[in-house]
């Protein structure tokens, strides 16, 4: 049976267990902190599986972080690197375009409505531009506009003459 090795020989220097703890202090980030506590215990001398079980994580991934703090004796080495993240739908589909088709009325454009829905909305601008993206996508951009949709206010365009009698004495009479 092979015997787990020491922290020192596995490269930790006596400085290392403090380090790592003076960040986990300082550490807002879950992930972060999860590491650097994985690895604080492997410098402290408790078997990689052992830290494994305390932090819930496999001993393959806690063997990978060892060894990128070992390389420089870093905590900030076990952040978590940028990552790009999923490339936008629908580049083509810019703010400005967006507010411009809410200018036009949709009846005009042979739609049976007379205002705008996301999924209306939508369906006119994959059609005319041939972009392909989905409902929420268009709702969170027009979020990232600023632009909240409310239901339509109905306004009179004329006072009733007769208003007052219909109202009775409730209203100003």
């Amino acid at each position: 049976m092979r015997q787990a090795k020491s922290a020192t020989e596995r490269g930790f220097i006596p400085r290392d267990r403090e380090r790592l703890s003076c960040a986990m202090r300082r550490a807002k980030d879950v992930r972060w902190y999860r590491r650097l506590q994985a690895v604080r215990l492997v410098a402290g001398g408790m078997p990689v599986r052992g830290a494994g079980d305390i932090t819930g994580t496999k001993p393959c991934s806690i063997y990978g972080w060892v060894r990128r703090y070992l390389r420089s004796h870093d905590p900030k080495s076990l952040r978590d690197l940028p990552r790009s993240g999923r490339p936008r739908a629908a580049k083509g589909i810019t703010g400005a375009l967006i507010a411009r088709e809410l200018e036009r009325k949709p009846m005009r454009l042979g739609y049976n409505a007379t205002g705008w829905t996301v999924s209306l909305l939508a369906r006119h601008l994959r059609a005319k531009y041939g972009k392909s993206f989905s409902d929420p996508t268009l709702r969170r951009r027009m979020r990232e506009m600023g632009l909240r949709w409310k239901r339509p206010r109905y306004v009179y365009s004329t006072k009733d003459p007769n208003r007052a009698q219909k109202k009775g004495a409730l209203y100003g009479a």
